[in-house]
């Protein structure tokens, strides 16, 4: 806004709203006066936030073993598919597999012995109908083959849980090469290599990737302002890295709980809201602290008047404002207020772009210095 300073004279004019004068003299008087202009206006919600990851994914391992290759470190760029980590299970599968030979070699000594005891079985039936063999020893026959046949039906369940072992084993081997879940940049690394790591164990995850190409502010909002935002209003943003710049997004979500640390006993209670931001060359970096707008309300090429030159408002909804004319009088005018902040203030009436608005009160005729004498012609 510009002040200038003006020579105004003050005269009484019929019916209006001008202020009185000597009617045999004209004082003069030097006046600060701002010129009404035309600018954009945004009413907004401020407030504090931090930059986090948007997408990332963590790296664990999923069998139990010892750590044998850590292939990306911090900051390096890594595609989805990629592998990052290799692990050397704790269990070798070439165990199994000799017990497997084993037991097949057993399954068929112990078929062979079942074929001998059901042969030995049917010559005593055979015996037994022409009664040449006694009672017990066809009963000791059909023992021998049931205990045979037993033996070989629990060598089988034991060879069937040993393939599925295996079959797990063979899974497993797959897994000892851990690969990227998504495409991003490695942002933390937890293994070294000789680590010995197990399957849902506890603590930070042995690798981190994230996303930068997007990035999330997560802004603390004040319980008395966040009833005041919507999903999808415009969250405007700077960082002290990158001064005088300014990021834009969308909010995505007011999370409705209270944000940790605050809405105890004796604290303000703040909320957090959520919006994302592209971030293509990846300059914004996680953690970064901003300083956040939320548009409430906004208005283009408003014409625009300073807060502090408004009078007090009448019943009507209406403000005073003393207007220096184009006579260099000044007029008291009702100007109706649109959108408002706490420097300016959107003049729906009363005044145009360009006129010229009196800053402080109207000067007394007392104050004003002594009229000038007029100029007598020779």
């Amino acid at each position: 806004m510009l002040a200038l300073n003006a020579h105004i004279a003050f005269a009484q004019a019929p019916n209006s709203a001008e202020l009185p004068h000597s009617p045999t003299e004209a004082m003069e008087a030097k006046l600060d006066t701002v010129t009404v202009q035309r600018g954009d206006l945004q009413q907004t919600v401020d407030a504090v936030g931090k930059l986090q990851f948007h997408r990332f994914a963590d790296v664990n391992a999923q069998i139990a073993g010892q750590i044998k290759d850590v292939l990306f470190a911090v900051g390096d760029a890594v595609q989805e598919g990629k592998q990052v980590m290799e692990i050397s299970p704790a269990v070798r599968a070439g165990n199994n597999l000799a017990q497997m030979a084993r037991l097949r070699a057993e399954l068929a000594d112990q078929q062979a012995q079942t074929d001998f005891a059901e042969l030995q079985f049917k010559r005593q039936t055979q015996l037994k109908a022409q009664n040449a063999t006694r009672e017990e020893s066809v009963e000791s026959s059909r023992m021998n083959l049931s205990s045979a046949r037993a033996r070989v039906d629990s060598i089988n369940a034991q060879i069937q849980q040993l393939e599925a072992t295996l079959k797990f084993d063979e899974e497993s081997s797959r897994r000892t090469q851990i690969l990227a879940p998504l495409s991003g940049t490695v942002v933390a690394v937890n293994a070294r290599p000789g680590q010995a790591v197990s399957v849902g164990q506890a603590g930070p995850p042995l690798m981190r990737i994230a996303d930068l190409s997007q990035m999330t502010v997560q802004a603390r909002v004040a319980e008395v302002d966040v009833t005041r935002l919507k999903r999808g209003m415009t969250a405007n943003f700077q960082t002290p890295g990158y001064p005088g710049r300014t990021w834009s997004g969308k909010l995505r979500q007011v999370i409705p709980v209270p944000a940790d640390g605050t809405g105890e006993q004796g604290k303000q209670t703040f909320y957090n809201v959520l919006f994302e931001v592209d971030n293509p060359e990846q300059e914004l970096m996680s953690g970064m602290t901003t300083q956040v707008q939320f548009v409430v309300a906004q208005t283009k090429d408003a014409v625009l008047l300073p807060v502090n030159l408004l009078g007090k408002r009448d019943a009507a909804d209406m403000y005073q404002v003393n207007v220096v004319n184009a006579d260099r009088r000044i007029v008291v005018r009702k100007v109706k207020i649109g959108l408002r902040t706490a420097q300016q203030a959107q003049v729906l009436s009363g005044v145009e772009a360009g006129e010229q608005v009196l800053v402080g009160p109207v000067p007394t005729p007392a104050l004003l210095p002594k009229p000038v004498a007029p100029v007598v012609a020779p």
